[in-house]
């Protein structure tokens, strides 16, 4: 017997969204990028110079673990619509943060001449 609201879903078709592996796999890649972190912070073994670009490069390795694995970005037919819609917001927030941070810096330059 099949459910009204059931028919014309195709229930095969999930790839778009994860598996209970794949959220699995994204978490345990989050908790082993966040542990390296801390001990590149707190071990001692990093030379303190390049203590920042080590935890940019994890935050980095971070970031596309939780977009990938959780936000389902990706090139896939059934994700490229969330893929488009991030990258357009990304694109917005990267024009009003710089907008803004150009208009600031130009105002300070021309109210402060003597300086």
């Amino acid at each position: 017997m099949s459910h009204p609201h059931e028919a014309g879903h195709d229930h095969a078709s999930h790839d778009g969204h994860g598996s209970l592996k794949s959220y699995i796999v994204g978490f345990a890649l989050s908790i082993v990028f966040t542990i390296i972190s801390f001990w590149v912070v707190l071990g001692g073994s990093v030379p303190r110079g390049s203590i920042e670009l080590w935890l940019a490069l994890f935050a980095v390795l971070q970031l596309l673990v939780q977009l990938g694995f959780f936000l389902h970005l990706g090139t896939n037919p059934e994700q490229q619509q969330n893929t488009a819609i991030f990258l357009f917001t990304a694109l917005v927030l990267g024009i009003a943060v710089g907008g803004s941070l150009w208009v600031m810096h130009n105002a300070n330059v021309l109210m402060m001449p003597n300086m």
